[in-house]
């Protein structure tokens, strides 16, 4: 989980190099975009092996899922991650809706990781002796 959050820092800190630029009409950086790019591919890759892990390890534990809010703060974070990077790679200037959808997803999705961070310390709880 601490890793998915630093990419989503550094995430934030690309896309926010991009957005300043862009607005200050500015050349982008060789490869910032490159670079945000695979830190989104990165997150989606994180936050399904994340998924995995917990219904598995939900699963192995307590043989169902849905003990706590953390499985539906989860799946908001997963949801929510795949339609920002759909939103991401929609951005066109034949589509001016994608790039300020793909913004206010990436602030939901700030809620839910916070959202998730603060179900899954409880959930931790559960399985340390």
């Amino acid at each position: 989980m601490g890793l998915s959050l630093a990419v989503y820092l550094a995430l934030l800190s690309t896309g926010s190099q991009l957005l300043w630029g862009r607005q200050a009409r500015q050349p982008r950086p060789p490869l910032l975009r490159t670079v945000h790019l695979g830190l989104g591919f990165a997150l989606v890759a994180l936050v399904f092996l994340l998924l995995g892990i917990g219904v598995v390890g939900t699963l192995g534990h307590y043989g169902t899922l849905g003990h706590s809010w953390h499985l539906t703060f989860g799946l908001a974070v997963v949801s929510l991650v795949v339609v920002s990077a759909a939103s991401a790679l929609s951005i066109h200037p034949s589509r001016p809706w994608a790039r300020p959808t793909h913004l206010v997803i990436n602030g939901l999705i700030l809620l839910t990781l916070m959202g998730v961070s603060w179900t899954g310390w409880g959930v931790v709880q559960k399985y340390l002796p």
